[in-house]
């Protein structure tokens, strides 16, 4: 008999075949292989919803986790559109440091220490008590040290062990390097703080030697989904067997082939192990492409085949070929930024919105060429990772004057609501002929007068304002009209319907410091990433030179990417085209 109401909506009536097995498997342990593009998130969403709708889950039992705050708020704002909203959904760091707020005083005591909000500082003191000199790229680096030996679940004296083989920042040695982390942990205890992977850390330690603390845990949570699956760290993964004990109701989801954080500590080992650690594991894969052009993902399958884990991507739609992407060499890298600047306006020309177009690159260095190239042409960009969204002044100030009016009932839309408040705070209809500072502004007010427009029918200014709180404390950011400019990293798990991957090149993709198979095969799932962002139209380019005044040496010469000669053949005309 069944237990969903004869009025509910059927949950899973807009799922794929592949999708729907996924979202119909409930119990027990599942691992879904999804690839780019085939509705992951659509999947494990509706899974949870439907696991809610029949009655196998207590929405309060459930914890869904991912390895972003942005991640966490989209599989919230999904789950509450599923009528999940009661589902729990955390990074992993979110759902740590939440239970080890909740146990530290009743298990040691007093308040629990402080989360550094970040190392730099520490570690800036460290340097100055052992006499070093760093400068704040290393001390950056340093940290990423730092996080990969806590990742890694390594004792200073393991790592001591393995700092000898590795490559240090910095112009470290090893020892220098290893008496640098034990001054940082010395001076974290001084002050009472503890830094992000401590709160992991402490968290599993506290559940490992406390047999009450973990009771409590596995009594809250029953049923666990890790989305993002490929991307966990030893760290992680220890944490999350902590969690659940000695039971199986675990689903995870993930993609070999996306795993771009190794250098991190992430390995997609766990993922591609899951049938192994469960006999009784029912393994779904997701090869449906519901987001690019058959084109764009014949290119993608061909990078990755006969890669560990490597997942056949099809077009949902056969039929829909696309335009094959195109391949262009340039000059230098100003070419190259000119270049893309004049293709992106064409297609706003022809009609694709701003943001729906990004240019991605390895490093962030090269965001500066192209951010000249299109303020040359009077097109917005938006560099993402840098400011955010709800970071900026002109955000804060807009958001504080709705609240204030949302004490008030109001009866006009709210569209009428929005709009009237944010036209005080300098809001138009249409947008400004000033200088690009003021256009900024301007975009950053209409993306929350479009979420308003874009608001269900009978949404008060009252819940619009709460939304939009709980948007900022998730980081869940609306789009803004600009052309996105970001790095294949910051990329991951966004889409748009045109994609130009510039200085794909020997030395910066693959970067000039990879070295060996594995890093080098990062690298090209690096690439694989940043062509399945592409919905219709993809462009690939690289530039001879770097043709800037600084370039050490006369006549200094790149040359292609060993990927882009693997693709080159995949792509009808590409291995002629030239815009030198």
């Amino acid at each position: 008999m069944s237990l969903i109401d004869p009025g509910a909506p059927d949950l899973l009536a807009g799922l794929d075949e592949q999708q729907r097995l996924a979202a119909e498997t409930l119990l027990g342990p599942v691992c879904i292989l999804a690839g780019a593009g085939t509705g992951k998130t659509r999947a494990i969403t509706h899974r949870i919803a439907h696991g809610v709708q029949t009655g196998a889950y207590a929405p309060n039992r459930v914890l869904a986790l991912t390895f972003t705050a942005r991640a966490a708020g989209e599989l919230r704002t999904r789950l509450r559109g599923l009528g999940a909203g009661g589902v729990a959904a955390r990074t992993f760091h979110a759902a740590a440091l939440s239970q080890l707020n909740y146990f530290w005083p009743t298990i040691a005591g007093g308040l629990p220490p402080r989360v550094l909000p970040g190392k730099a500082g520490v570690l800036a003191q460290a340097s100055e008590r052992l006499k070093l000199r760093l400068d704040k790229a290393a001390l950056r680096d340093v940290a990423g040290e730092i996080e990969w030996r806590k990742v890694s679940g390594l004792t200073l004296d393991a790592y001591e062990r393995s700092a000898h083989s590795r490559p240090l920042p910095g112009g470290l040695g090893a020892s220098a390097m290893v008496s640098l982390h034990h001054a940082y942990e010395t001076l974290k205890d001084e002050q009472r703080r503890i830094d992000f992977e401590d709160v992991l850390l402490v968290m599993a330690g506290m559940l490992d030697a406390e047999p009450a603390v973990a009771d409590e845990v596995r009594g809250q949570y029953r049923f666990f989904v890790v989305d993002e699956y490929q991307d966990v760290s030893p760290l992680q993964q220890r944490l999350l067997e902590l969690w659940l004990g000695p039971r199986t109701d675990l689903c995870v989801v993930g993609d070999a082939s996306q795993t771009i954080y190794s250098f991190a500590g992430a390995t997609s080992e766990y993922l591609l192990g899951f049938g192994g650690r469960y006999d009784d594991a029912t393994v779904v894969r997701l090869e449906n492409n519901h987001r690019s052009t058959g084109s764009v993902l014949d290119l993608a399958n061909r990078l990755m085949r006969g890669r560990p884990g490597a997942l056949e991507l099809h077009p949902a739609t056969p039929a829909d070929r696309g335009e094959p992407p195109v391949v262009t060499e340039h000059a230098n890298d100003r070419a190259e930024a000119d270049a893309v600047a004049a293709e992106v306006a064409e297609q706003l020309a022809a009609g694709i919105p701003a943001d729906r177009v990004a240019v991605l690159y390895r490093v962030n260095a090269q965001s500066a060429a192209l951010e000249q190239a299109f303020s040359a042409r009077g097109i917005a960009t938006r560099v993402l990772g840098s400011s955010r969204f709800f970071d900026h002044p002109a955000v804060q100030r807009a958001m504080l004057e709705l609240r204030s009016v949302s004490q008030t009932p109001r009866r006009e839309p709210l569209f009428q609501s929005v709009s009237d408040v944010l036209q005080s705070a300098g809001w138009t209809l249409e947008p400004p002929k000033a200088g690009p500072a003021e256009r900024e502004r301007w975009e950053l007010l209409n993306a929350i007068v479009e979420l308003a427009d874009a608001a269900p029918d009978g949404t008060t200014l009252r819940g619009f304002v709460d939304e939009l709180f709980e948007r900022q404390q998730a980081q869940h950011e609306p789009a803004i009209a600009a052309v996105t400019l970001a790095t294949l990293h910051s990329a991951k798990g966004l889409e748009w319907d045109a994609v130009h991957l510039i200085g794909l090149s020997e030395g910066l993709l693959p970067i000039v410091h990879a070295r060996g198979f594995d890093a080098i095969d990062e690298e090209r799932r690096l690439l694989y990433v940043g062509i399945t962002r592409a919905r219709r139209q993809l462009g690939l380019s690289w530039s001879a030179s770097p043709g800037s005044d600084d370039t050490p040496g006369p006549g200094r010469r790149r040359a292609p990417s060993r990927f882009l000669d693997e693709l080159r053949s995949g792509i009808p005309g590409a291995a002629s085209r030239s815009a030198r």
